[in-house]
């Protein structure tokens, strides 16, 4: 996914349990976690125990916990976590109240295990916005050319609307989007942006025509981002040791 996207900075994180020991303390801990609550049970049958692990599943770097997703840190950190929580209702069907009691136990055992294990983390974060769509379309040198440049036309120098994907994964980077395929919400916007202009019936149309058709597609994507962006992060822990513990940068608040 992270081909053809924009590279914005990667900050690297260090997680040593200090900031889920916060969040776990603080005063937003039982309405976020009263929210997640409600997700992970939406299966009546769900154990304590799966509770747990899905609600620290969606946790983020944010909340001071690693990817859950990595194999060392689900084996070094969650696992243990868990294993010393020797609760005997883990397997029981679960209550809100419990599950916030309980839950605070094991993430208390995960940030003390990522205190003598800090884990680092890789994170980076795009924010699609329409800010670069409305700078491309002020510039109509640059779309026109974008546009039509190699782009095949019929012997009436008409071109099919079937090429308007491609155009517009072509002229992506310099619109501020990501390639066609590689973020599915930003997919759905561009979709409902063909739907439209009835842009998806394959017919041939004049140069003109088709550079309208583009411009109006650009432009409601545009419109679409402007009132509701699209963030999208990612995160990797880092296992190759660094080379200088100064290099780390905490998380700006």
């Amino acid at each position: 996914m992270a081909a053809g996207l924009k590279r914005d900075p990667i900050v690297i994180l260090r997680i040593d349990g200090e900031d889920l020991s916060e969040f776990i303390n603080g005063p937003s801990y039982e309405a976020e976690m009263v929210s997640l609550f409600q997700q992970v049970t939406s299966d009546d049958s769900v154990s304590l125990r799966d509770c747990i692990v899905k609600a620290l599943e969606k946790l983020t770097v944010d909340h001071g916990v690693p990817p859950c997703s990595d194999s060392w840190v689900t084996s070094n950190i969650i696992e243990p976590a868990l294993y010393s929580w020797d609760d005997n209702d883990q397997e029981k069907l679960v209550s809100q109240e419990t599950f916030l009691e309980e839950f605070k136990k094991v993430a208390e055992r995960v940030a003390r295990n990522l205190k003598e294990q800090p884990v680092i983390v890789a994170h980076s974060e795009n924010t699609f916005d329409g800010s670069g769509i409305k700078r491309l379309l002020s510039n109509k040198f640059e779309l026109d050319k974008a546009s039509l440049e190699n782009v095949p036309k019929d012997r009436n120098s008409k071109v099919s609307k079937d090429y308007l994907r491609p155009v517009l994964d072509v002229v992506a980077p310099s619109a501020g989007l990501p390639p066609i395929g590689a973020v599915e919400q930003i997919d759905k916007v561009v979709a409902d942006a063909f739907d439209m202009v009835n842009a998806n019936d394959g017919k041939m149309v004049k140069e003109d025509e088709f550079k309208k058709l583009l411009t109006e597609i650009l432009g409601g994507v545009m419109l679409q981002l402007e009132g509701d962006s699209i963030s999208i992060s990612s995160n990797s822990v880092v296992h190759e040791p660094l080379a200088s513990s100064s290099s780390l940068l905490q998380p700006s608040s």
